[in-house]
């Protein structure tokens, strides 16, 4: 019998550059409050958001997609034509077909394998671990993964549990072959189950053209879920990186309430002087895409620096979760 022969790729890899896009129009929570039945203090004690960013009338998500790639290729100095694959986080890409991973690779230049990864504000640690394991496994020299939402197509403006939540935005990292680990193995599952927590408004054949498709979600049930169990999740991928809570320098949760990111922080009792992202007050929920935003925006800030131990965990529609511990990567200047 024949032997299949196998590749095999590099013993670690780590973010090797990291890149954003933010939509130029700031949203504050006056504005949303022109259509939603709130006020700016409601809104704030209930999610600790501020402002989020809406993506122009003609600003599509494979623009914003494509902009944080081309600024996470030029901090990590790997040219187009090295990265093997390209993989979009997603859950708000129009259309099932094509996906947007193709689109942002020709975009950019690329005939890569390119492909969509739906796992709600999950998505970036998922495909960021997917990433990792094709680096590894030698299927590809480098990765681009992105998490990218424009959300702003897909809101009530009058449904309080949504209307200012979420918001738009796209981060990229390049994933690539390293001297030492820096990104652990994930934590990560599913609870269909739950999966009645957040969804689209209707199913895809039953839309017409009076009826849009919006997300609807069941605020109490997430916060009653998601700082409890993420808790463990995040223990667990402590733990499989062979590491201690007091080895962490930041940690960086998928940017879905402030209130959430707080709760479990303090489940988690993490050691005093960790910073943690709270990125949210001035970004809202960007799902697929609050993770990377969030990093950049305490790499902008000074808060963290590349060469930092930080804790990832996301989690969202599904319900989906994931979560790492990641070296920080270098970011654009």
């Amino acid at each position: 019998m024949a032997t299949i022969g196998q590749r095999q790729g590099p013993a670690a890899t780590a973010m090797l550059g990291l890149g954003v896009y933010r939509p130029e129009r700031l949203v504050t929570n006056d504005e949303v409050c022109e259509v939603l039945d709130s006020n700016d203090e409601w809104i704030q004690t209930r999610s600790g958001i501020r402002t989020r960013r809406y993506a122009g009338e003609h600003e599509s998500l494979v623009d914003m997609a494509t902009i944080a790639g081309e600024r996470a290729l030029a901090a990590s100095g790997v040219a187009i034509a090295d990265i093997g694959t390209v993989i979009v986080a997603t859950s708000t890409h129009a259309q099932h077909t094509p996906a947007a991973a193709p689109l942002v690779a020709d975009r950019l230049g690329s005939k890569a394998a390119a492909f969509d990864v739906s796992a709600g504000c999950a998505g970036f640690c998922h495909a960021l671990s997917v990433a990792s394991d094709l680096v590894r496994g030698g299927t590809a020299r480098h990765v681009l993964v992105i998490g990218v939402e424009k959300l702003s197509m897909f809101l009530d403006p009058t449904d309080r549990g949504t209307a200012f939540i979420f918001a738009d935005g796209a981060g990229a990292v390049v994933v690539g072959a390293a001297d030492e680990p820096g990104i652990g193995p994930v934590a990560w599952g599913s609870d269909g189950s739950q999966s009645h927590v957040i969804t689209q408004s209707m199913r895809c054949n039953e839309l017409d053209s009076e009826h849009s498709l919006v997300v609807q979600m069941e605020g109490t049930q997430v916060f009653r879920w998601a700082p409890f169990a993420m808790a463990d999740v995040a223990r667990e991928a402590v733990s499989e990186a062979g590491l201690e809570l007091t080895d962490l320098d930041v940690f960086v949760p998928h940017q879905a309430n402030l209130r959430i990111t707080e709760t479990l922080a303090r489940n988690l009792k993490l050691p005093e002087g960790i910073v943690i992202a709270r990125d949210v007050q001035d970004a809202g929920n960007t799902s697929a895409a609050s993770v990377p935003l969030a990093i950049e925006a305490l790499l902008r800030g000074g808060e963290a620096k590349p060469g930092d131990t930080a804790l990832l965990i996301a989690f969202g529609a599904g319900l989906s979760y994931a979560g790492q511990v990641v070296t920080l990567p270098a970011m654009e200047a």
